[in-house]
């Protein structure tokens, strides 16, 4: 009697299994369709935006419904992070995850909703960009050795500002910091914009933002850069030194951008959005579009993706253990 029992819950249990199994496979097939959104955690204007934006028309194009970009900024990105993490898992959530997002701002503020490995399913690596630091016009410094120089003389004098707190931008700052060891004051902001016009009004003396960003500020001579943090010297900025060139080799900051979906999202919804980020990745008016912002396409499967936010993650605590940053 028992072992009849067993066998038919067990064979319900399969029947279970096998008729869940085939409601999501139903439920992929038909997926999308509806609009998409892609969620950005950062104002308009800057390079995630830019990346976004771009990639988001091609997905529209490709999966023929429309994918509308949200920008929620603020929190240091934990804002956008906390409102993807709880969306469903169904396809129509979808959020473009800067590398400080994923593997700063955990180490810095213990009380985020999130957690970088387990709330998200990585889709691709979009892009990615170096950072540059450049200093405000009246600023009286012109290069990196004069700005250590001058730190040195007054601690605590020089400011500079971020795009926010636990971002990328907010880290090479206590990077740099660290492998200068000066004293720089941190002014952080919502978003490129606003940070970049503190620099542009005099209001801070430095700031570390992306070359996308900050190369039209630069080439038209509204600020001065003093280091781009890419190994080689870029075609945008011909004139600004690299890390080794200005006496900081160690100051080589790769800022990614990558899709990530829910946690739970259906891996056949997972593959098409990778399959599909690939190929557009690999078309010449994309790369054009974004290489004209100083962007690198950098397009991964999901496993390289997975690999990198879990190296940069232990690179980036490392930063925040030795220069004792917190999140404020």
């Amino acid at each position: 009697m028992r072992s009849a029992m067993s066998s038919r819950f067990l064979s319900g249990a399969f029947a279970a299994v096998l008729l869940v199994s085939g409601a999501t496979g139903a439920f992929a097939d038909n997926w999308p369709s509806r609009t998409i959104k892609l969620i950005v955690p950062f104002p308009p204007g800057g390079a995630a935006d830019i990346t976004a934006r771009v990639y988001a028309d091609k997905l529209g194009e490709a999966l023929k419904q429309t994918v509308v970009v949200e920008n929620k900024a603020g929190a240091g990105t934990a804002i956008a992070a906390d409102a993807v993490a709880k969306a469903d898992p169904d396809g129509y959530t979808l959020s473009l995850a800067p590398a400080g997002q994923l593997t700063i701002l955990p180490h810095i503020n213990k009380n985020i909703a999130f957690d970088p490995f387990k709330s998200f399913t990585p889709v691709s690596l979009l892009a990615s960009v170096p950072y540059v630091l450049a200093a405000s016009p009246d600023t009286p410094v012109s290069s990196v050795k004069e700005l250590v120089a001058a730190a040195k003389r007054e601690p605590g004098k020089f400011t500079y500002s971020s795009c926010g707190p636990g971002t990328l931008c907010h880290l090479s700052g206590e990077l740099f910091k660290s492998l200068t060891d000066t004293d720089l004051l941190h002014v952080p902001f919502k978003g490129s914009a606003p940070a970049v016009n503190a620099l542009l009004g005099n209001q801070v003396n430095l700031s570390f933002d992306t070359l996308t960003v900050l190369a039209p500020q630069i080439r038209d001579g509204k600020v001065k850069g003093l280091v781009i943090t890419s190994r080689e010297r870029s075609a945008q900025l011909p004139d600004v030194p690299t890390p080794a060139e200005a006496g900081v080799s160690d100051f080589v900051v790769d800022s990614w951008f990558g899709l990530v979906v829910p946690a739970g999202t259906p891996d056949a919804i997972v593959d098409r959005l990778n399959a599909e980020v690939v190929r557009i990745g690999a078309l010449p008016d994309v790369r054009d579009r974004l290489e004209k912002q100083g962007l690198s396409i950098t397009t991964s499967t999901q496993a390289a993706f997975a690999k990198t936010i879990k190296d940069d993650y232990a690179r980036w605590g490392r930063v925040v253990d030795a220069s004792g940053a917190k999140l404020f």
